[in-house]
């Protein structure tokens, strides 16, 4: 038997046929893997295909044999991703407001070739990405790294941030000033990256939207703020900011109903301490930063939340509220 052309490729294509082609359900022979490897214009005997197979394992790919009938059918039984893990991967992807229309396609093509032809198919029903709003910002992809990267460093980083305007277009903010500051998180909250950083200007902790920010540059200089994230709590820095808006952190009383305690648990945590008031009702405190958005939080719960305290707290509520109904 001559030759093929593509001889000290065998191995390779021959793994790459049984990763594509078999799976617990899709099985194939060594006569069938012979003639695919002849597509790649490969020639084969048997007992080379079987030593392949063998010598697949010691590359973690895990081949099972099975004997039907007169015939031995050999399929892949454990991969890098399980179906399963595959379509976890995929749905957080589609998911992620911050990772754009044409990147999330790319990405979902790449972990399409972590399971079986015959599995990818199963996956197009989650391939297509529903009609919802997606970051338009392609460059935020990158800039995750090079915040990364900055971090990993210990170094400052500059960069321009923008918003956007009536006509739909990005625009800069702080007159197209380039913002220096010193990058210590990333936090994903409300589908939007977050950088939470401590700005040398104002000495304090703000956080920026990754998909606004353009232009990021590492600056050669050592990062300020140590002090404050030394003890910095992210997850509690994100229960206290909703919708990642800043405001001055206050502790705050507020009164529930009973049956709206599993809404302030799945905000704040099961670390609340719940203090009956009557039968149907109970107070806690809790750390937020106080802003609008907070107010109108409370606002969504309807009249079964009220806030108690602090005093002047409770005034600027009051005050949000009465400016909210004289829009009406």
């Amino acid at each position: 038997m001559p030759r093929g052309t593509n001889q000290k490729f065998k191995f390779y294509y021959t793994m790459k046929i049984m990763l594509e082609m078999t799976d617990e359900e899709h099985s194939i022979t060594v006569p069938q893997i012979i003639k695919e490897l002849e597509q790649y214009e490969i020639t084969a005997e048997r007992k080379s295909v079987y030593e392949d197979l063998h010598d697949m394992e010691r590359f973690g790919i895990e081949v099972m044999k099975e004997q039907i009938g007169r015939q031995t059918f050999y399929h892949v039984s454990a991969r890098e991703f399980e179906l399963p893990e595959a379509k976890l991967l995929i749905d957080a992807i589609q998911s992620s407001k911050f990772i754009t229309r044409t990147k999330s396609h790319e990405l979902i093509q790449k972990i399409k070739g972590f399971v079986s032809k015959y599995q990818a198919r199963q996956l197009q029903r989650q391939v297509f990405i529903a009609n919802r709003v997606k970051t338009m910002n392609e460059s935020v992809y990158y800039n995750v790294d090079e915040i990364h990267n900055a971090i990993n460093q210990n170094k400052k980083i500059s960069f321009e941030y923008f918003k956007w305007d009536v006509n739909k277009k990005l625009v800069p903010r702080h007159d197209g000033l380039p913002i220096c500051v010193s990058p210590w998180a990333l936090t994903w909250d409300d589908e939007n990256y977050y950088l939470v950083a401590y700005d040398d200007f104002d000495k304090k902790i703000k956080h920026y939207r990754v998909d606004k920010m353009m232009h990021i540059e590492v600056i050669n200089e050592m990062r300020e703020g140590k002090e404050l994230f030394k003890g910095f709590d992210m997850a509690r820095y994100s229960r206290a900011t909703f919708g990642m808006y800043g405001g001055e952190e206050r502790t705050v009383r507020i009164l529930t109903e009973n049956s709206l305690c599993g809404v302030f648990i799945d905000r704040f945590g099961k670390d609340i301490i719940f203090s009956p008031v009557d039968d149907d009702h109970s107070e806690f405190f809790v750390k937020v930063n106080v802003s609008p958005q907070f107010f109108g939080w409370i606002f969504s719960l309807g009249t079964g939340v009220k806030l108690l305290s602090p005093d002047d707290v409770v005034a600027d509520m009051k005050t949000a509220a009465r400016k909210f109904l004289e829009m009406y």
